[in-house]
């Protein structure tokens, strides 16, 4: 009955049909979109010299505030800086902060929270460093770490870093105390072997998924920080065209000339966006429950 089944024309034309809508639902599905975003984004930030752009610091006060045009495919600002420029290299600014901070505090953040979850004697130490950290708001800190060491993109970048720190060591550490009671970490304990070997060689690996999906996360809560710091005049220098600087000083102008601000916030949505679909796919792929269903 099943064979005659399986050869009914109606039936295999569905099938062939419904596997033909899977696999373009998979092929532009919005992780591919997201994917390419960034993938747009990264070369955009490589490739700016070479993308048709001037000089984003060249004043040309008889140019200020043009539309859009042949020359100027974003148009300028009020000091007659080309936009087009003055956005593409912003995506360098942006994403070396997002990489810089999202790798410093992965690095720190696991380090930390490997120690803390498996020697008992240090938990409570530093996790009430950690929650002490916390209960400062990031961006309070971010600004006064800022205001104290003065404005630059390292600045901005170990602002930023120190914040995310303590929400990695949490996530670290929770999943140490998972790991540590397992049977080969207890049978490794009873042979002997030492503390580092076990951390590197059976608590690392278990570490690993997660902290790829935080990383991602991080990265983009980082960008969108800067942002907020340059657009309060507390992030990168002004002179540096940074998306959070470009919409700092075009918000005067909003009324007139929007695009200043709505060209860099369209390219820093649009890259966050992207970080965060990219995270949504590396949990569900990562997380061995939610990876049946895909």
């Amino acid at each position: 009955m099943s064979k005659d089944i399986d050869r009914t024309p109606g039936l295999g034309l569905g099938a062939t049909v419904a596997g033909a809508h899977r696999h373009l639902v998979g092929q532009y599905s919005p992780v591919a979109v997201g994917v390419l975003v960034l993938g747009l984004m990264l070369l955009a930030a490589i490739l700016a010299p070479v993308l048709g752009t001037v000089d984003p610091l060249a004043l040309n006060p008889q140019q200020r505030l043009k539309p859009p045009s042949e020359a100027n495919w974003f148009g300028t600002d009020q000091f007659g800086r080309d936009l087009w420029s003055r956005t593409l290299f912003g995506t360098r600014v942006s994403l070396v902060v997002g990489v810089a901070v999202a790798t410093l505090s992965i690095l720190i953040g696991l380090a930390v929270g490997l120690v803390a979850g498996y020697v008992r004697m240090l938990d409570g130490v530093v996790m009430r460093i950690m929650d002490g950290l916390m209960a400062i708001p990031g961006i309070l800190l971010a600004i006064a770490l800022v205001s104290l060491s003065g404005a630059s993109q390292l600045t901005v970048i170990v602002s930023i870093t120190v914040p995310e720190i303590p929400r990695i060591v949490r996530l670290v550490r929770s999943v140490v105390l998972t790991v540590r009671e397992e049977p080969y970490v207890e049978a490794a304990i009873a042979l002997g072997t030492r503390v580092p070997l076990i951390l590197t060689r059976h608590v690392l690996p278990n570490c690993v998924p997660p902290m790829i999906v935080q990383a991602t996360y991080v990265c983009a809560s980082a960008m969108l920080t800067e942002a907020i710091l340059s657009f309060l005049g507390a992030g990168t220098p002004p002179e540096i065209p940074s998306w959070g600087n470009m919409m700092a000083e075009g918000r005067a102008f909003f009324v007139v000339a929007p695009r200043i601000v709505l060209f860099p916030g369209a390219a820093l949505a649009l890259t966050i966006l992207a970080i965060n679909v990219l995270g949504d796919d590396l949990r569900d792929r990562l997380d061995p429950k939610l990876a049946k269903r895909i």
